[in-house]
């Protein structure tokens, strides 16, 4: 599974850190996304969604709110079928305009959800 990690971090004690490298541990493909980074622990990162060429099935969001302002419509226009909000990233709004468009919406947290079993 392709996803996407918008609002990833280099810095380990980050959760979109932890994301990127557990995804990749479970088999899944990671693509951070961050405007200023090059690489997380070797794997590319993308300066923004649309950048990412392959297609994206989950996008899991690590961006406040308000940084998620200038990006909706990337995430709303994407090829991912679902998009989780993770803890601190919820966005009602945000969300309502996704299962508007069929997309399925989650507040969860990655890792928990990876961890489990149930991502």
């Amino acid at each position: 599974m392709n996803v996407a990690v918008l609002g990833a971090s280099n810095k380990p004690d980050r959760y979109s850190y932890k994301a990127v490298l557990m995804l990749k541990e479970k088999g899944h493909t990671p693509f951070p996304v961050h405007p200023s980074l090059k690489l997380v622990e070797g794997i590319p990162v993308h300066a923004s969604l649309p950048a990412i060429r392959e297609s994206i099935d989950t996008i899991t969001v690590y961006l406040s709110p308000a940084n998620q302002k200038n990006i909706e419509d990337d995430i709303l226009h994407s090829t991912a079928r679902r998009v989780i909000f993770n803890p601190g990233a919820e966005n009602p709004e945000l969300a309502e305009r996704l299962r508007g468009a069929g997309k399925e919406t989650l507040e969860a947290c990655t890792l928990v959800l990876l961890s489990t079993g149930r991502f």
